[in-house]
This record gives structure tokens, C-alpha cells and sequence, in this order.
């Protein structure tokens, strides 16, 4: 090249760098999420509210990568319907309450010798100082909301807020107590609910057969009279440390039962079990006669002896339970009613008592055998305590074995929990079931399949045990007689609140137990000389503190959005508490639509985060991932530096690669999180800063007033058709689609067309095209997902734009304000959309025809060659094609371009390329330069090598003067 030319040029000039800076992060952070929710709360208006309701993060710990999936997902919502010119609601909220905060801060050990005051002052402190931590980790992902404002579960305000809640149940008759059996977690001391459940499908007991002697006295089984030998009846127990609660045997009436011989004795056993039975308690040659078969209804008329009944003679019934098959055991079930939901069920009508001969910590007390207490007294019945009554019953074991089955383990601690009837506060959930699911019909769910779990769970409940044993808890406002009767009327609880609002919540354990400030004047005046009330221990759910978080909102939530597992938790305790007080009391009334029953419009659930290999992220197996990993880059290979010595560094792309990794995830199933996901966000990421980069370097204020070409248009009217579809994704929440669009715009319509088409007229010519619209469009669709990176571009805009204070912040705009004057779209929309298809078609044969060429070593760059379309004149294509004769070189990125030119045969090389438009074939072929490359713009289109084409001289000279 003869001459230097580049200072004529109009190439890029941008001050945004290709990583982001960590100096300015905090900056942009501030910009984009504090600063930002508040200018929205001031500016959008007040009219078109939208409400995402928080469901309270646990303050146990610190976050994971769970955490942040479920806040950006959050956070991605609230900032698309400012968007959409909506004024957000977002106050975060935490659920302080419950047994894992009270554990981590006092100890399993330490909190048995405690007295409650004492525990709740340290729990108390630990879940304020994790509020904090975690509250300050959240805003380091970007994510805006009232964080001021932020709601706790052990707020004062919030505490009123919930008992007067409890009061409304109350007084609809919703509350009530009752001795029955709970689930109940040894390892934590207290009843649990189902939502507090897991089960492990791995869980081994130690189950057995054993059998109890049947009393013959007063009535003979048909067939028997003359057998002079013991009857005994067969079961079988995975849990033989419940048969010291043992008080009955159940049969099914309709089922028949072998009497059969093994040796002098005889054996009860149903028909369908008899050779299984026989196989496994007898050998596999046994054969046993069969004496006499009746029917388990005849069955119900006899009595058995429990052989743990040793010194007193106790007989037992036999009936009939609906429940008993003979598809496993004995065809005969050991009833034992203080430790089965079934069992209790069966014998309210017999009037048996629900013994549970085990303390609050899983240990047999006196009253598992009364008549030698200390045989049993203080073994824990899941570890050891099924040998320990198995080795008492000796001989009438007849058979011990390992099995494995799904069994209830408590959530929170991972052990094995056990069912005992104790004395709980239950609500009355059943009642209110049809309420619940017609108040379902009105949710939109995401994904709908959430609509039949949450439907399911409903319908499978009658009962909430809401009772917990623990001192770190909203205390249930109850009142004992010495005898242990409770009061409960919505009269005293008014009173209770009244004073809980006096003198705060810590006052119900710290003050003196028969303090008569906490009975109302009413009560005492009444029993003043006969009776001394107290106040009782138990606290309430940590699920019913949660479920009472829509009393914070004025009316429904526009979204509620949590994990999978919610449907079992929140989400159902929030449904049931507002349905339980806020439906007509008139059951006739339908007031499901007016009253608004569902605390949320929609319900969105996502599912968990997994570890590269594909399993769920645990604590016990140490695959969890921190969110600062993923902002840090440290899960990514380091960066080797390109300065000599530099050294390698780490790829921390920041929040942005955190909330790409949640955007592209497809959140409704289990997500993910490893090297090989990161690397492709990042990918994804720096791609985005190229384009930003090239953006706010080569946007022209020039531009804004240069008259635009039919690829202008093409490329704006790209930009509204990418930026409706990611519209459409983000109202449907459907990120990953959003995402998908805009990332195919970006490779396909701006870089490889656009771009690359715009160049020549970008650098060489006067700087115009439609970068402006585009860089706005671009910041627009990106602004739900990556807020820090749109605040970077911008603070990185040029500076003409920065004087430009008619220019709104990307934030603020309007997603669906035009991004372009519509007057300054002067060329037909329809005719331009009915031949994009045309020459987009063309443009792909060209290009793979070049890189036919350039694999062939012909040519190089795409400017090396001259184009022959060859589309007969007549044909619609040739009318689309010569409309833009003047336009097809710039927007094929080729040096010139001719319609159905003669081929010269003394070409040096050609290469081809069929393409097709409106059904028909036509050929495209890509041929050497006709003329000389231009030293300025690189076309070749100047009349002699080192000279320049007649454009770029004529602009040189106009510039020289």
C-alpha cells in the first residue's frame, strides 16, 4: 500500500472494556438494583401495581447456588414489568423460626439443660446476624427489592400479624387439640407435619413374625373341637418396637384363614399366605395341615393374650379392618393405635387406648412394660429397641429378618422418625379442602404440571399438625388447667395479643408461669378460687409462620415463585391459612373470585440445582456451589495472562454470569451447574461485550439524520421481530426461549448480516446506519437478565449521547416504545418483508459458495470476488433482486454484483450455488474481482492496484478541503 489511509477512516472508538472491571462493580450494582427500584417506585405509576411476593429464605447458613436461582429468577420478572411500565412490589423476607436455627446456635446437648429464654436470645441473634449475611450476599447478584423494608418472621409486627391470624381460625372452629398419633423426629424432640418429611427408600428395619396366643375358652373355631393343643395367631411388624402399644389383631371379614398344624400347635394364617408363610417359617419341604378354614369374620369373635403381659392376664380383641390384605405378612396386622394413623382410625370405636410408651427422644418409658419397667425403660426404640422386645417375647419370635423399604425421615436432621400419639394442636384443613381447590381454579400455573401436584396435596389432607416442642417458635396461645386441659377461645387470645403487644413475644417464657396478666379478667373472675392457669410450651409450625406472609400484602400477590418442593410447604400453608380466614362463613356463598382465596394469580416453581454429574446438591455429600464461584470464575480454568509474566488470572465475569447461567436454564426442571454450563455462558457473555464494545465504538451522531438503506431497514425491522419474541418468551417467563431468540438475532441478523454488510458504509463512507436503534433494542432485551452489563454500556456510551439528556436510561425505557422515528422509515415495510426471504437466500448460497472458495484457496476475504445471480428476467425473484441492484453488494459483503451476466470462460476459477425463492431454483456464482482493490475501503473496485476507488477519492478530497 502506497499510502496510509486509516486516518480517514471512521473505525471503531470505545472505551468499554472486554472483562468487566471489579472497581466499578459495586458502582453499577448500586445504579442498577438500589438506585433503579427506587426510581421505578417513584416514577412508575402507582395504578398498575405488581406484586412478587417473597418466600422466605431459611436464616440458617449461608447462600448456594439454589439461593440464587431462585432470586434472579425473581429479580428477572420484577425488572421486565417496569419494563412493561408496571410499578414493582419486591420485599424480601426471611423465615427465622424453627428447630435448625435453634440447633446451630445452641447445640443439640446445650439446648436440653437451657431454659427457653435463654434460647431464644441466642437463636434470635444468630438468625439477625444471618439475615444480614445472607442480605448482603444477595445484592452482590443484582437483584433490586425493598431491602429497607425487608420482612422477618420474628418481627414483632409480623408476629401480631400471624396470631391474629390463628385467632380467625380459632374462631371458625378450625383450631383444635388432640391426643393422637403425630410424626414425631427423636432427633429433634418434636412433632413434624408431612411437609417436614422425606423418605428414604434405602431404609433397612428389622421386621419379624411373631405370635400371639388365641383364648379358646369361649368360643371354639368350627372344625376345632377337638384339637386339644395352643392356638396362636401369626403377624408380622416391620416395627417390632411398637407391639408394647399392641391392643388388638386386625382380620378382614371377607378374607379366608387356615387353621394349620406345625407340630402340636396350631397356626391363624390367611389363605393367600399360607405356602409363603409355610416356606419361610417352616422350611421349603415343609408341608402343614390344614385343620379346619373359616372366614376372618368368625375370626372377630375370639381374644388373644399379648405375651409382653406377664404378670397380668389381659385379653385382646380381634376384628375386622378394612386395610388388612394378604399381600404381605400373616393376613392378620398387630393394631397399635398411639403409634399408626390407620390403627388409630380403626379403634376410635372401640374405645382402645392410644398408648406411646416413648418420650419426646425416642426412649421406652416405664409404660412400655409395666411389669418389669426397667427391661425396657430408656432404650431408644430406632436403635435397639426392636431386639430389646424381640429378645423379651423369645420363643413366640418365629422369625427375624432385615427389610428394606421407603421409610419417613425427618427433613432437617436426616434421621428416622417414628409415629406416637401425644397430645397436638391440629387445624382443621379438611373442611376448608373445597374452598382451597376452587380458589385453584382461578392460578395460573408455570409449569401447569404444578397445578395437579399442589391440587393432589390438597386433596390428601384433612389434618395440619401445627404444634411444634421447641422453644424458638411462635408460642401457640393456649392456656392450661392444672389437670392439662386448654383454653383457647378468640377471647383470649385478643388478650394474649394484648399483652404479648405490651410487653413483646420473649415475655410468654420469661415471665412467672401463674402471672394472671396473661388470663383474661373474665376468665379469672370466673374460676378465681377454684383454678390456676399457665401457659402453654407449644410452638407453632414453622410452615404456618411462613403461610402467614400474605397478611403482609393488601391484596393477592401477581406471582408467588419457589422451589418444586413448596407445593408440600409454602405454597400450600399459604393457600390454606388465607382460604381458613378469609371464606364466607355461609357455605353456600360463593366467594372464591371476589375474595380473591389465592394469595397468588400465578405460581411458578423451578426446580433444583445439580452438580456436574448430575446429582442433587447437598451439604452431606459436599457438591454445593456458591453463587461467588460462579461470579468469581473460580470453576472455570484461569486465564493466562498475554503480558509476559503476567501470570493467570481468574474469569470473573460477575453477577452477569451467574444470571445468564439462570436465564439460560431451563428452570422448571433440575438445573445443572458445572464447567462445561459456565464456559458457554461465558461464551455467551463475551460475545455480548464484543458487540457492546463495537456499538458504543462506531455509533455516529451523524447517523441519526443520514437517510437510511433498505438494509436499515431490514435490520430494524429484524430488531422488532426479535424484540416481540423475547416480549412474548418474558410475559410467558420463559427465559431460555427469550434468551435462545435474542442470542440467534445477535449471531445471525446483526453480526453475520447487519454488521458485516454495514462496515464498509460504517468506517469507509459517512458513519450512518441504525447502531442507535439497535444498541437501545439490544439493551432493552438484555436489561431483565444482565442489568450490571447494560449499566456498564451505558456509562460507556459516546459522549454525544451522554449530552443527549432526551435520551432515557435503557432501564427506564418502555420495552415496547419504538426504538426508531417512524419517519424515518421511508421504504415500503411490506414490499421489504416480502423480499427479505429472496435475498436472505441469496446471501446464504454466496457465503457458502466463498467458503467453497476460500477452502480452495481462491480467495480470502468475501470483498475478493464478484457475484452473478443468474434469476430469469420475468420471474418474480428477478423483480425482488433488481429492486436493490445498487444494494446487493453492500449487503452480500461482495465486491459487485450483476443479474444474469455472461460468465467469461477465461475466468480463473468459479464456484456455485443453488438457492431457491418462492419454490423455484436459482444459481449463484461467486467469480474473481473484476477490477483492482480500493487501498481505502478494500473493495475491489478501483481502476489499478495502490490506487483508490472512485468513491473513496472523492471523499478524500471533500474531507481535504
Amino acid at each position: 500500500m502506497s499510502k496510509n489511509w486509516a486516518s480517514t477512516l471512521k473505525l471503531p472508538k470505545s472505551t468499554f472494556p472486554p472483562r468487566p472491571s471489579s472497581k466499578l462493580r459495586d458502582q453499577y450494582i448500586q445504579q442498577c438494583a438500589d438506585d433503579f427500584y427506587r426510581w421505578q417506585a417513584a416514577n412508575r405509576p402507582a395504578e398498575s401495581p405488581f406484586i412478587l411476593h417473597d418466600g422466605p429464605p431459611y436464616a440458617n447458613g449461608e447462600l448456594h447456588a439454589g439461593h440464587a436461582l431462585n432470586k434472579i429468577l425473581k429479580d428477572m420478572i420484577v425488572r421486565f414489568k417496569v419494563q412493561q411500565g408496571k410499578r414493582v412490589s419486591y420485599i424480601p423476607g426471611w423465615d427465622c423460626h424453627g428447630l435448625p436455627i435453634e440447633l446451630k446456635a445452641v447445640g443439640a446437648a446445650e439446648g436440653k439443660t437451657m431454659p427457653p429464654h435463654s434460647i431464644r436470645k441466642a437463636a434470635r441473634a444468630l438468625a439477625s446476624k444471618t439475615v444480614l449475611k445472607q442480605m448482603k450476599s444477595f445484592k452482590t447478584y443484582a437483584v433490586m427489592g425493598d431491602w429497607e423494608g425487608h420482612w422477618k418472621t420474628m418481627d414483632p409486627d409480623y408476629e401480631i400479624r400471624q396470631l391474629r391470624l390463628f385467632q380467625k381460625m380459632v374462631r371458625r372452629g378450625l383450631v383444635y387439640r388432640k391426643f393422637k398419633p403425630v410424626y414425631w423426629s427423636p432427633s429433634s424432640g418434636t412433632a413434624l407435619a408431612e411437609a417436614e418429611l422425606e423418605y428414604n427408600e434405602n431404609h433397612i428395619s428389622k421386621a419379624a413374625y411373631v405370635r400371639f396366643p388365641i383364648v379358646l375358652e369361649n368360643h371354639v373355631i368350627p372344625g376345632l373341637e377337638g384339637f386339644s393343643g395352643n392356638l396362636f395367631a401369626v403377624i408380622w411388624t416391620t416395627t417390632p418396637w411398637t407391639l408394647p402399644a399392641n391392643r388388638a389383631i386386625a382380620v378382614h371379614d371377607d378374607l379366608t384363614y387356615h387353621v394349620v398344624r406345625a407340630g402340636h400347635d396350631a397356626y391363624l394364617v390367611a389363605e393367600g399366605c399360607l405356602d409363603r408363610l409355610t416356606k419361610l417359617l417352616w422350611g421349603e419341604d415343609a408341608t402343614l395341615e390344614i385343620i379346619t378354614s373359616v372366614k376372618g369374620s368368625e375370626l372377630t369373635k375370639l381374644k388373644y393374650r399379648s405375651v409382653l403381659d406377664t404378670k397380668r392376664s389381659v385379653v385382646r380383641p380381634i376384628f375386622h379392618a378394612s386395610f388388612v390384605s394378604a399381600e404381605s405378612g400373616s393376613g392378620l396386622v398387630h393394631i397399635a393405635p398411639g403409634h399408626g394413623f390407620d390403627d388409630y382410625l380403626v379403634t376410635r370405636e372401640l374405645d382402645l387406648e392410644a398408648s406411646a410408651p416413648v418420650d419426646n427422644n425416642g426412649l421406652f418409658t416405664e409404660e412400655a412394660l409395666p411389669d418389669e419397667p426397667n427391661k425396657l425403660q430408656g432404650i431408644p426404640v430406632l436403635e435397639g429397641g426392636s431386639q430389646a422386645v424381640l429378645d423379651l417375647l423369645g420363643d413366640s419370635v418365629l422369625k427375624v429378618h432385615e427389610y428394606k423399604h421407603k421409610y419417613p425421615y425427618d427433613w432437617r436432621s436426616k434421621r428416622p422418625i417414628i409415629i406416637r400419639a401425644t397430645a397436638q394442636w391440629f387445624a382443621d384443613v379438611g373442611t376448608i379442602k373445597k374452598e382451597a381447590l376452587a380458589a385453584l381454579e382461578h392460578v395460573r400455573f408455570v409449569p401447569e404440571s404444578g397445578r395437579n401436584r399442589l391440587e393432589a396435596f390438597i386433596k390428601g389432607r384433612n389434618e395440619w399438625c401445627i404444634s411444634r416442642q421447641r422453644a424458638w417458635g411462635m408460642p401457640i396461645p393456649a392456656l392450661y388447667k392444672a389437670n392439662g386441659d386448654a383454653i383457647m377461645t378468640e377471647e383470649t387470645i385478643s388478650h394474649i395479643i394484648s399483652v404479648i403487644e405490651a410487653r413483646g413475644i420473649d415475655a410468654w417464657w420469661t415471665d412467672e408461669p401463674n402471672d394472671e396478666a396473661w388470663v383474661p379478667e373474665s376468665l379469672r373472675e370466673q374460676d378465681r378460687e377454684t383454678i390456676e392457669y399457665t401457659r402453654g410450651k407449644d410452638t407453632m409450625d414453622v410452615w404456618f409462620d411462613s403461610g402467614s406472609s400474605w397478611t403482609m400484602m393488601d391484596g393477592q400477590a401477581d406471582v408467588y415463585l419457589e422451589g418444586s418442593d413448596q407445593h408440600r410447604g409454602w405454597f400450600q400453608s399459604s393457600l390454606l391459612t388465607r382460604v381458613a380466614a378469609m371464606v364466607a362463613q355461609d357455605p353456600t356463598a360463593s366467594t372464591t373470585n371476589t375474595l380473591g382465596l389465592s394469595p397468588f394469580k400465578t405460581l411458578i416453581t423451578h426446580g433444583f440445582t445439580l452438580d456436574k454429574d448430575g446429582k442433587k446438591m447437598s451439604k452431606s455429600l459436599g457438591n454445593i456451589v456458591s453463587a461467588d464461584q460462579v461470579m468469581d470464575g473460580s470453576l472455570l480454568p484461569p486465564i493466562k495472562s498475554k503480558k509476559k509474566g503476567g501470570g493467570e488470572t481468574k474469569d470473573a465475569l460477575g453477577p452477569d454470569a451467574l444470571r445468564l447461567w439462570v436465564a439460560n436454564s431451563e428452570y422448571s426442571r433440575d438445573i445443572v451447574l458445572g464447567e462445561s454450563v459456565l464456559k458457554s455462558i461465558h461464551q455467551s457473555l463475551i460475545k455480548y461485550r464484543i458487540m457492546m464494545r463495537m456499538l458504543t465504538g462506531s455509533m455516529h451522531q451523524s447517523a441519526r439524520t443520514s437517510p437510511l438503506t433498505t438494509l436499515d431497514h431490514i435490520a430494524i425491522f429484524q430488531l422488532r421481530d426479535v424484540m416481540a419474541e423475547v416480549q412474548k418468551h418474558y410475559e410467558n417467563y420463559e427465559f431460555a426461549k427469550a434468551l435462545s431468540a435474542l442470542n440467534r438475532w445477535v449471531a445471525n441478523d446483526l453480526s453475520s448480516f447487519y454488521l458485516e454488510a454495514l462496515k464498509d458504509r460504517l468506517y469507509c463512507v459517512d458513519g450512518g446506519g441504525v447502531l442507535e436503534p439497535i444498541f437501545m433494542g439490544f439493551l432493552r432485551m438484555l436489561a431483565p437478565v444482565t442489568p450490571v452489563l447494560v449499566e456498564e454500556a451505558w456509562d460507556h456510551r459516546p459522549a454525544w449521547l451522554k449530552e443527549d439528556s432526551s435520551v432515557l436510561h435503557p432501564l427506564h425505557q418502555l420495552y415496547d416504545s419504538p426504538v426508531i422515528e417512524s419517519s424515518r422509515l421511508i421504504l415500503d415495510e411490506a414490499q421489504i418483508r416480502a423480499d427479505m426471504p429472496a435475498l436472505m437466500s441469496a446471501h446464504a448460497a454466496i457465503k457458502g459458495a466463498s467458503e467453497v472458495a476460500r477452502e480452495n484457496k481462491a480467495m480470502g476475504s468475501s470483498l475478493q470476488c464478484w457475484v452473478v445471480l443468474q434469476v430469469p428476467e420475468g420471474t418474480k425473484a428477478f423483480d425482488r433482486f433488481a429492486r436493490y441492484q445498487d444494494e446487493l453488494a453492500d449487503m452480500f459483503v461482495v465486491s459487485s454484483v450483476e443479474l444474469n451476466k455472461e460468465i467469461p470462460s477465461s475466468c480463473e476459477w468459479m464456484f456455485e450455488r443453488e438457492f431457491e425463492v418462492g419454490g423455484q431454483t436459482f444459481k449463484a456464482t461467486v467469480l474473481p474481482p473484476k477490477q483492482a482493490k480500493c487501498s481505502r475501503c478494500y473493495r475491489y473496485v478501483a481502476p489499478k492496484e495502490d490506487e483508490l476507488c472512485g468513491r473513496c477519492e472523492q471523499l478524500v478530497s471533500e474531507a481535504a478541503v
